[in-house]
């Protein structure tokens, strides 16, 4: 199954998927609200993401109750912070970094 990479306006997705139009339903469902702007059929079928060209520096340690978070809100930051600060009690700066930094590292 061929790799796709498809951006929005808000986000650069990565999915698997039998082809373009397949990758574009799998994009309406996991984000509704945005409409693809560029589908690539991606040449290997892997996805390399350059740790430097993100400003990430040594080992990185994903939070998985963020990336729930992120699951749960459909990538929409602001409703992943708030469900955040609910689940764990963070404050608004910590939730906002914990948040951040995870979608950097491709959640």
């Amino acid at each position: 199954m061929p790799l796709f990479e498809i951006e929005t306006e808000a986000h650069i997705i990565i999915t698997w998927a039998d082809d373009a139009e397949a990758a574009a339903v799998a994009v309406a469902k996991a984000y509704p609200n945005e409409t693809p702007i560029r589908t690539t059929k991606r040449p290997r079928n892997t996805w390399v993401i350059s740790k430097a060209a993100l400003g990430i520096q040594g080992p990185t340690d994903p939070c998985s109750t963020a990336r729930d978070c992120l699951a749960k809100a459909a990538g929409d930051k602001v409703q992943a912070i708030r469900l955040y600060m609910q689940n764990t009690g963070a404050d608004l700066d910590q939730a906002r970094k914990v948040i951040e930094s995870n979608m950097v590292m491709g959640w």
